[in-house]
């Protein structure tokens, strides 16, 4: 039995021939999923975007990530969300940050992508209450859920197990090295998608894309 949770490889380089290379690695490991990070790009333009995209030819997730969670977009706010709708078409899911305005996560959505609406938190994990009404408000938006925070301690890890339990369609990550567990049981819990490492590390407590394969699969033939 091998789990249904996808692993998805981020890719983060700042030219799109870069981007292509690092693709065909991802794969070659392994990768269900490429998450392509636009922001990573120097100077991003949306026809040679496009046209990697078509290049790669692989199920991919279109980021364009803001500053305030993580991301180094340096354009405003209309141009981020423009070089993602224009990718719509051409990408298995886009993802774009609950704290967007209602109105671009909505002209996203209605293209008809899976949209994952998502939340990141680099600095601490709120409590149960508070991550279940932004996970609630994510479902509302968008397709998946995605919330990512950082643990002080165990306690917020078990916090991510809680959420995970409780709601489908949801990515829910607990970050750095305490956390880095959380990406693997997500497929215990049927979690759509985790994220490994293949050549770009984006976030803190990432696995990389061997290991993960290796102990995702070998901890579901375990509990058989």
């Amino acid at each position: 039995m091998y789990s249904e949770t996808k692993i998805a490889i981020p890719i983060f380089q700042e030219d799109c021939k870069k981007v292509v290379e690092v693709a065909r690695d991802c794969i070659d490991k392994g990768a269900d999923v490429l998450e392509f990070r636009i922001d990573g790009l120097k100077n991003p333009d949306i026809d040679e975007i496009k046209h990697t995209i078509k290049e790669i030819d692989f199920p991919m997730i279109a980021t364009n990530r803001i500053e305030g969670e993580g991301g180094s977009f340096k354009g405003s706010e209309e141009d981020r969300i423009n070089i993602l709708y224009e990718c719509c078409d051409l990408v298995d899911y886009v993802d774009i940050e609950l704290q967007s305005n209602d109105e671009y996560i909505n002209k996203i959505h209605d293209t008809g992508v899976k949209t994952i609406v998502s939340y990141h938190d680099f600095e601490k994990t709120p409590g149960l209450d508070e991550i279940t009404y932004i996970v609630e408000k994510e479902h509302e938006l968008g397709d998946i859920a995605k919330v990512a925070f950082m643990p002080q301690d165990l306690e917020d890890t078990l916090t991510i197990l809680a959420i995970l339990s409780h709601f489908e369609d949801t990515i829910a990550i607990s970050m750095g090295d305490l956390g880095s567990y959380t990406r693997i049981m997500a497929a215990k819990f049927n979690s759509p998608i985790t994220f490994a490492v293949g050549t770009d590390v984006t976030a803190p407590g990432q696995i990389d894309i061997e290991t993960m394969k290796s102990l995702i699969n070998m901890d579901l033939n375990i509990m058989e």
